[in-house]
């Protein structure tokens, strides 16, 4: 037995956990394995790709699209695989190298407390380690409600979350990738160093080989948006992996670009008492407020549900019919206080009142509203895995749709329209400040599951005629792939495809994920 099938361990109960991601949809494969290093993983590549065999990578498994869940062959747990391998400082800049399992949390814990175990770390590593501890807290913008999520795996689907609406999602953060291809070879891109001409690109592996290609020629959603391969004229070609899902390679190193934290930060939990005056409140706040980093909307279900939570520290109150959470992050407290007046003053034109709004300016009480937030999500995927026992077929539906400012109100007019007529449970939260909430549909037998991804497919058609995106922030992997021919048109599909040809002509890097097997060309 050679030194990597030693690695290959066979399936078995003690690797359950690992044939599902947080939709708990359950997949199957022969093998698993858990590399700790980028020759492993090569290695691995080689093995299975001249087998034939699929490979499915997968992180810390928190992913909503059914992308690191296995159909078959051998799973790639990349969660051992969570060091940080070093950094350097460029003109006040701090970059930072991770492997792809170290997870968003841990490196939030690091960050907060400026302390790195610098084992193993190259001397200019630890040159720019001394400088870093001589400079002002950094932070790490992309802000997924799983903070236990890789970082890997929030390149994988371009991850964004809450902050998005200030930094921006995962995409603009990563200034570096090493990258594994099905063959064993390695890619290195770094930002600003690669593009592409026009729509066609060309790659030179560490090996020597060259890979070239026409990338898509869709237009890209003027929006936040996570959906398929990112395309545009001479781009960067770094970006091209930056939300594949897995299809393209498998990251086994990521240079990470730090900014500055925020010295404040504050948030405040605003209630109304009509949904309109909410819609009203955002369109009034977003362009006259540049110290909100978060806006976060959340119906009169999803206050039901905090409701039922209620620990006695932070009762909702009754009578309204949504909040909205805002993050305030500033340079000093006086203008933290003034973008806290201007939202008051904002309710009150409205005729909102003010007097139950929540503000949290201390760590521990922000802590609390997140937790409390948090809670709406938790308690709904413990409802469905309530359901699940009677019917192992019942699963959350969700939607993951954005679309450009102006069509703020005609998206919410959509949701409640279908929502009223189909007569389903329903929770609503999320991003509103990015006009990307997420319309969940509680089923309470199989019949509301296929309704509901019927009225989603529905309303992907429309939010695609309003300039908008079917994946914002999840991805695409296999559960929203049928939307992908709504946005980018079958032809588009074929060309991501061919895409992945280039890089992956045996198709055995994460089946399934964005378009069919069938269409990758042998």
């Amino acid at each position: 037995m050679t030194n990597t099938e030693k690695l290959i361990l066979p399936m078995s109960q003690e690797f359950r956990d690992y044939l599902h991601d947080e939709t708990k949809t359950v997949g199957h494969a022969d093998s698993i394995s858990f590399p700790t290093s980028e020759e492993e993983i090569c290695a691995l590549l080689r093995h299975h790709s001249a087998k034939g065999e699929k490979v499915t990578v997968q992180g810390n498994r928190t992913g909503l699209t059914v992308a690191c869940v296995p159909s078959g062959g051998h799973i790639m747990s990349l969660d051992r695989m969570d060091a940080v391998t070093g950094m350097r400082v460029e003109d006040g800049t701090v970059y930072l190298r991770v492997q792809p399992g170290l997870s968003l949390g841990v490196l939030r814990q690091m960050l907060t407390s400026g302390e790195f175990k610098p084992s193993g770390w190259d001397e200019d590593s630890l040159a720019a380690y001394a400088l870093f501890r001589k400079m002002p807290k950094q932070y790490f913008p992309p802000d997924p409600t799983e903070t236990s999520a890789s970082l890997g795996g929030m390149c994988a689907c371009n991850s964004s979350g809450a902050k998005t609406y200030r930094y921006g999602a995962t995409r603009p953060y990563i200034n570096g990738l090493r990258i594994a291809l099905a063959d064993g070879d390695v890619i290195a891109l770094r930002r600003g160093e690669v593009f592409a001409q026009g729509r066609e690109f060309s790659l030179t592996t560490l090996g020597g080989r060259e890979i070239k290609g026409t990338l898509p020629d869709y237009t890209m959603p003027k929006c936040k948006n996570a959906s398929g391969y990112y395309a545009e004229d001479n781009m960067d070609l770094l970006d091209l992996f930056v939300g594949s899902d897995g299809t393209l390679g498998v990251i086994t190193e990521l240079e990470l670009r730090l900014i500055p934290a925020p010295k404040v930060i504050w948030g405040i939990n605003c209630f109304f008492r009509k949904e309109s005056s909410a819609l009203d409140f955002v369109e009034a706040v977003r362009p006259r407020c540049d110290e909100l980093a978060a806006i976060e909307y959340f119906d009169c279900n999803a206050l039901d549900i905090l409701r039922a939570y209620d620990d006695g520290g932070c009762p909702v109150p009754e009578g309204y019919e949504c909040m909205i959470y805002v993050e305030i992050h500033a340079e000093d407290e006086s203008s933290a206080r003034k973008a806290i007046s201007f939202i008051g003053d904002s309710m009150d034109a409205l005729g909102e009142s003010c007097a139950n709004t929540w503000a949290a300016h201390s760590l521990p009480d922000r802590e609390r509203l997140l937790v409390l937030r948090h809670k709406v999500p938790e308690s709904v995927n413990a409802l469905i895995a309530l359901r699940k026992r009677s019917d192992k077929a019942i699963a959350k539906v969700g939607s993951d749709m954005a679309v450009p400012d102006k069509h703020l109100r005609d998206i919410f007019a959509m949701y409640r329209r279908d929502l009223a007529a189909k007569g389903f449970q329903f929770a609503i939260w999320g991003h509103i400040g990015n006009n990307h909430v997420h319309v969940n549909v509680l089923p309470r037998e199989a019949a509301d599951m296929a309704a509901g991804k019927a009225m989603f497919m529905d309303w992907a058609k429309e939010v695609v005629a309003m300039g908008g995106t079917v994946s914002a922030e999840h991805g695409t992997g296999k559960n929203k792939a049928a939307f992908l021919p709504i946005l980018y048109g079958e032809k588009g599909v074929r060309e991501m495809a061919a895409v992945k040809g280039c890089f992956d002509p045996g198709c055995i890097l994460g089946a399934g994920n964005l378009f069919p097997e069938e269409y990758v060309k042998k």
